[in-house]
């Protein structure tokens, strides 16, 4: 537990526990100066303290503070004494800070967070302790912390091959002898191998201990079977008495990428069915709570994705850990910016100081994750089209190849951004080109009558080629963010060249995939965005014409808190994009699913943006709208389908329109009672889904898992929702509902996914999203039982009980 204190007098003063994220529970503002980008939320300083008790004994140890990610520019302090700085919110460090203790007294631990400048970030970025700090105690002679390197030099189904890289440390004054014994152990901790290296350290001297080791019949690890081992690292003696030990969890297995079979994982092809991610976990703002950061990897997995992409900055270790073993590919990347700012204060400013140090430590995070097949060094950079500024590129490149060879490097390009120094020269190119092919120049005007047309244009131009040639060039991988048109182009001048869809709009997916699955040397697919984040608000949203005064916004004002682009809301739901995406990639067996556009909406013309797709949910209850007009949607991999509605076909139309692949629409009128939808191949029935219309709602709370630990960072999520007695969703009526916590537990997060609230997330209080609210419990200090009621006037309450163990 840590005392917070913030600035005013007399300062404010409050116990929290780690993670930690003190933003998400301030009040947003409509002119806070971190704007959309932020979520409105306002941007504070404050100090974190603790009291810790270091025994006599302890003394000759080497004791560390081991941060996991602290937003941001921190200042550790020991007693009053300045230890360490870091600036990077995103990065983890150790501070070793044995000088500075007093032993056998109490010590003060003081972390500083400066988060006043802003707008130092696009999205939102939380304040504070957001992820897990570690009291670390070793020997004098030990085994550095984290440091312990398993690498896959091959791996076959019959025969693995794996070396064990150990950094041993003598930092006293004397000679040291002793052994290096690893164990490696199966799943069930049963014994394997075990391999022993003699080592002779001499006092101040630092020691890299590599034992290879070959293992038989091997469980290799697979995003369809995520097979994970132990290796147990122990420091001995010459009389075998330890002396010091690590755990390390790891994986098995082989990558290779080339432009025959693309990238393939124990020699198999792989394509990345992938979505972005920003680092918040919902109602919880930034904090990575182990169970949070799972929770997404199951979710993601469930809808289909093998893959994500942390956007824009180095992932957290809880969810490398559950992408390891639920079988999630991961790329992870560096940094939004290089020297060239994006938001006033932000990386830019000190990258060219901390960029070595910030590597280090993504990699250093992500050696021993099978699941982490990529890393990015960048999103988005203008630089990548300066050839003066590119260099900065190949200084990444070459750092985290000196590090980490096993992995592929990929950069998310973003050709118009790389090209915007010179968008006039390329653009009056395109129009010389575009004048002499056609009559008047209408034709220009046709083509680039939006951004993203202009964006498909500027990409493929020769001169744009040109200018990001050298940043292409030295990557295994190119990433291109929105240029999927330049991966026929790139293989016809660049035959070696090989691609991925580093960031696309999600309504692209059907014909991007279609380049994905026609060519070997195109890897995947990472939408924007796999999973909601808060800040850069509504810009998936869609505003209608006859509703919009001028020109929509790229971002949307207060009171809007998310961005709602992603294919899952911030509580974990799936929107209709999800369903069509993962009919997009696997078919679904054929089974439709049922979307409704809202019928206020009904003849108007909606007004899209880049990551838009349609206005829908999945509902048939539309009260106060009977007889009048409304839009149905199926999305199916099948030739055709039926609406039907209270027994009456509506028509059987062909899937696919004008609008989309694996789509298709109805205007028919609202009628209570029951929707269904038929889907076809070759004239055969093949699937079937139905929607009811909901009667009177009552509360039902159902339990993501039944038990916490005491005393732990476990989380029990609730979901809460309105559903009539035939267990129908009834999105149509929202009520205001509030979460009572009694026992040993306490609720660290409550709300909807609504993207436009003056809803603090810390609040027992709320109303309903189309009928659904969640709530989430973290477990306490002591066992026993822990009751959630929900209420809410008119309604009969509903009790629950989690065990706390």
């Amino acid at each position: 537990m840590f005392v917070s204190f913030f600035g005013g007098e007399p300062p404010k003063k409050f116990d929290v526990d780690l993670p930690h994220d003190i933003m998400i529970h301030k009040d947003r503002q409509a002119d806070a100066i971190s704007g959309g980008g932020g979520g409105f939320f306002p941007g504070e300083s404050y100090n974190s303290t603790r009291q810790l008790f270091i025994p006599e004994e302890a003394q000759g140890d080497l004791i560390y503070l081991d941060f996991e990610g602290v937003y941001m520019y921190a200042q550790i302090e020991i007693n009053s004494q300045t230890v360490a700085k870091h600036v990077n919110g995103y990065t983890g460090f150790k501070v070793k800070i044995n000088e500075y203790l007093q032993y056998g007294k109490s010590n003060e631990i003081k972390v500083s967070i400066k988060n006043t400048c802003q707008p130092n970030s696009r999205w939102y970025s939380g304040s504070g302790l957001y992820r897990n700090v570690h009291l670390l105690r070793v020997p004098a002679f030990h085994i550095e912390p984290d440091g312990v390197r398993v690498t896959t030099l091959d791996a076959d189904p019959d025969l693995a091959t794996i070396r064990l890289s150990t950094d041993v440390q003598n930092a006293s004054l004397q000679h040291r002898s002793g052994y290096v014994v690893s164990k490696i152990l199966g799943a069930q901790g049963e014994l394997i191998r075990e391999v022993r290296s003699k080592i002779n350290v001499f006092g101040g001297q630092r020691i890299t201990v590599d034992q290879r080791v070959s293992l038989t019949d091997p469980r290799l690890w697979y995003v369809e079977s995520p097979a994970l081992y132990i290796c147990e690292t122990t420091l001995v003696d010459l009389t075998n008495s330890q002396i010091d030990s690590e755990v390390t969890t790891f994986g098995i297995r082989k990558l290779q990428l080339d432009t025959v079979h693309g990238l393939r994982i124990n020699g198999q092809t792989v394509k990345l069915k992938g979505g972005c991610i920003h680092h918040d976990n919902g109602l919880l703002g930034s904090c990575a709570f182990e169970d949070a950061e799972e929770r997404r990897v199951v979710l993601l997995k469930e809808a289909g994705y093998n893959a994500v992409r942390s956007a824009h900055n180095p992932i957290s270790k809880a969810f490398l850990d559950a992408c390891d073993r639920h079988g999630l590919l991961v790329m992870d990347e560096f940094t939004d910016t290089w020297t060239k700012t994006k938001a006033d204060y932000d990386y830019a400013f000190s990258l060219t100081e901390w960029w070595e140090q910030d590597l280090e430590a993504m990699v250093r995070k992500d050696y021993n994750h099978p699941s982490v097949i990529l890393y990015s060094i960048g999103n988005e950079i203008p630089e990548c089209g300066s050839d003066f500024n590119a260099e900065w590129g190949r200084k990444f490149v070459s750092k985290i190849r000196s590090l980490d060879s096993t992995r592929f490097i990929t950069n998310g390009i973003n050709v118009l951004l790389a090209v915007m120094d010179r968008v006039g020269e390329i653009m009056a190119a395109i129009k010389s080109q575009s004048q002499e092919e056609t009559s008047g120049g209408q034709g220009l005007n046709q083509m680039i009558n939006d951004l993203g047309q202009m964006m498909g244009l500027l990409a493929i131009h020769p001169l744009s080629s040109q200018a990001i040639e050298e940043s292409c060039d030295m990557l295994d991988v190119v990433g291109y963010n929105y240029s999927a048109s330049r991966y026929e182009l790139d293989h016809q001048s660049h035959p070696e060249r090989i691609c991925v869809g580093t960031e696309t709009s999600p309504a692209a997916l059907d014909e991007n995939w279609e380049l994905v699955k026609k060519h070997s040397y195109v890897l995947g697919d990472f939408s924007w965005t796999a999973w909601d984040y808060l800040g850069e608000t509504g810009i998936g949203a869609i505003n209608y014409k006859k509703d919009l005064d001028g020109k929509p916004s790229f971002m949307k004002g207060f009171p809007w808190i998310d961005a709602w682009c992603g294919d899952l809301d911030i509580t974990g739901f799936r929107k209709p994009v999800s369903y069509w995406r993962e009919t997009v990639w696997n078919g679904r067996s054929h089974q439709p699913y049922a979307a409704v556009q809202f019928p206020e909406h009904f003849g108007k013309t909606p007004v899209k943006g880049t990551w838009s797709f349609t206005d829908a949910i999945s509902s048939w209850t539309w009260p106060g709208y009977e007889g009048m007009g409304i839009v149905v949607e199926a999305y199916a991999d099948a030739e055709e389908a039926e609406l039907l509605i209270n027994g009456q076909s509506k028509g059987r139309i062909p899937v696919g329109d004008d609008f989309k692949k694996f789509y298709c629409q109805w205007k028919t009128t609202y009628e209570p009672g029951k929707l269904e939808i038929i889907t076809y191949i070759g004239g055969q029935a093949v699937g079937y889904t139905d929607l009811r219309t909901a009667g009177e709602p009552g509360i039902v709370v159902m339990l993501e898992k039944e038990k916490v630990r005491a005393g732990s960072n476990d989380l029990c999520y609730l979901a809460i929702e309105l559903r009539d007695a035939d267990g129908v969703l009834n999105p149509a009526t929202d009520r205001l509902l509030t979460v009572q916590v009694e026992g040993p537990a306490v609720l660290v997060g409550c709300g909807s996914a609504d993207p436009k609230t003056l809803e603090k997330y810390c609040d027992n209080t709320h109303m309903t999203y189309y009928g659904r609210l969640q709530a989430i419990i973290r477990a306490g200090k002591e066992s026993g039982t822990a009751s959630v009621t929900v209420s809410a006037d008119g309604m009969t309450s509903v009790t629950t009980e989690i065990a706390v163990v």
